[in-house]
């Protein structure tokens, strides 16, 4: 496989990754702020720290308003990494290498950016309730996966979009650990009130494992989710589990049957997720939990350089193209 291709392939990976988990992450803001006390001001700063791009907002805007949050996640053309700007990259992608996708998958992934488009133009940000459009984005994304695991062969292409699309995953799962753990709370006299509990909750929910997470571990403790969210080898927006995918994506673009690794990305992810797989929640704990998220952040970052190293020639195909900004 050619490698702009390839690199095409990985990136409508991590872009469609990207803005599913925006659109999830501020619509489950929106169902907490129904259930927070009326005493209490809705919390929309976390949001913009959870992405990583808080010097870039804070150039933009005072403070973190409602609408000015929505508008910069979802519908900011300057800002790289909000919705829209992230399924106009995917479609771009997309149609460069359009030859090598399935009919039904260009026309859901042109359909979806079309919805986008339409929704940037009425303004959506501007209404007392947008959830419409965060449900439609998930959902429709949701249809291109699958979409894909129903019609699309098992080669390259297949895997390196996979490849991305865990990568991103790992990344925006660990970032909403961080930020709930450090500012979610206002103060630290809140910890293990029924308001800690409802914060716990919607992180959870934000990547669809409540109900998944009471069936395993029952009563909500933080040590819990915290294990749940990174280690568990099962649920498939762990960290751990995204890493371990990942790894298998490379060794099958690689041919690798073997143990051990053919090339640098091998390595680092492979060491990545063996780290993981043999570290336990009290340790992560011990050592500090943002701490030990902000080495993890770094070495996903690293693993994806090395990654354009080996197999992508042209490092980008568009100069936006980025991982999430530190």
């Amino acid at each position: 496989m050619l490698s702009r291709v390839a690199d095409s392939i990985y990136w409508l990976g991590r872009y469609l990754e990207r803005a599913e988990n925006y659109a999830r992450f501020i619509d489950v803001n929106y169902n907490l702020m129904l259930d927070l006390p009326p005493d209490l001001k809705a919390q929309w700063e976390p949001l913009v720290y959870a992405t990583g791009d808080q010097e870039l907002y804070l150039q933009k805007h005072q403070a973190f308003d409602r609408r000015d949050v929505v508008h910069f996640l979802a519908f900011d053309t300057e800002n790289p990494n909000s919705i829209v700007s992230s399924i106009n990259f995917a479609r771009e992608n997309a149609r460069v290498i359009r030859e090598n996708l399935t009919k039904e998958t260009w026309e859901k992934l042109n359909g979806l950016y079309h919805f986008v488009q339409k929704s940037a133009d009425k303004k959506e940000w501007t209404k007392e309730d947008p959830r419409a459009f965060f449900d439609g984005v998930k959902n429709q994304i949701l249809l291109l996966y699958g979409l894909a695991d129903s019609t699309v062969a098992r080669t390259e292409g297949w895997y390196f979009r996979q490849l991305g699309l865990f990568l991103e995953r790992a990344d925006k799962t660990s970032r909403i650990v961080d930020v709930k753990y450090h500012i979610l709370l206002p103060s630290p006299n809140w910890v293990g009130t029924p308001l800690d509990f409802l914060h716990w909750t919607a992180l959870l929910k934000s990547v669809t494992a409540f109900n998944t997470y009471r069936r395993l571990y029952g009563n909500i403790e933080p040590s819990k989710v915290v294990e749940f969210l990174l280690l568990n080898k099962y649920f498939p927006r762990s960290v751990f589990y995204c890493l371990r995918e990942a790894e298998n994506c490379l060794h099958k673009i690689s041919g690798n049957a073997d143990t051990g690794y053919r090339n640098t990305a091998e390595k680092a992810i492979g060491e990545l997720r063996s780290n993981l797989e043999f570290t336990d929640v009290s340790e992560i704990i011990d050592t500090g939990l943002h701490e030990y998220i902000d080495v993890l952040q770094l070495k996903i970052n690293q693993v994806s350089n090395k990654i354009h190293s080996n197999f992508f020639q042209i490092k980008d195909n568009f100069s936006q193209q980025n991982s999430m900004q530190e």
